[in-house]
C-alpha cells in the first residue's frame, strides 16, 4: 500500500477469503478509513462488507454498461424503484431460472 495515499482502489478484496478473516479485513478497511482519512473504492459482489463499509453503492448494468443505482446500501435494498438491483441487494434468485436450471 502507497504511503499517505488519498484514495485506495481494492478489486474484490476478499475474494476467496473464509467469512471471519473477510470479516476482519472489512474491519481493517473501516480503520484505514476512519484513522488515515483514505477513501476507499472497493469492486466486490460480497454483501456483508457492502453493508459493513460502504457508505455509498454504485451497480453496473453490464449490458447497458451504465450506472443503474447509486445510493445508500440500506436504500437501494430497501427502496430500489429498479427489480435487478432489489435483487440482488436481496440476494434473491432469478425467477426465470427453476430448480436445477
Amino acid at each position: 500500500m502507497a504511503l499517505g495515499c488519498d484514495i485506495l482502489l481494492l478489486d474484490e478484496p476478499s475474494a476467496g477469503l473464509d467469512p471471519v478473516t473477510a470479516a476482519n479485513l472489512d474491519l481493517t478497511l473501516l480503520s484505514l478509513r476512519e484513522n488515515l482519512a483514505v477513501t476507499l473504492i472497493v469492486v466486490t459482489h460480497e454483501l456483508e462488507s457492502i453493508f459493513t463499509i460502504a457508505d455509498r453503492a454504485i451497480m453496473l448494468d453490464p449490458e447497458s454498461r451504465a450506472i443503474i443505482a447509486d445510493d445508500k446500501p440500506v436504500t437501494l435494498r430497501d427502496q430500489s424503484t429498479n427489480a435487478r438491483v432489489r435483487q440482488f441487494f436481496n440476494r434473491q434468485p432469478d425467477a426465470r431460472r427453476g430448480m436445477g436450471a
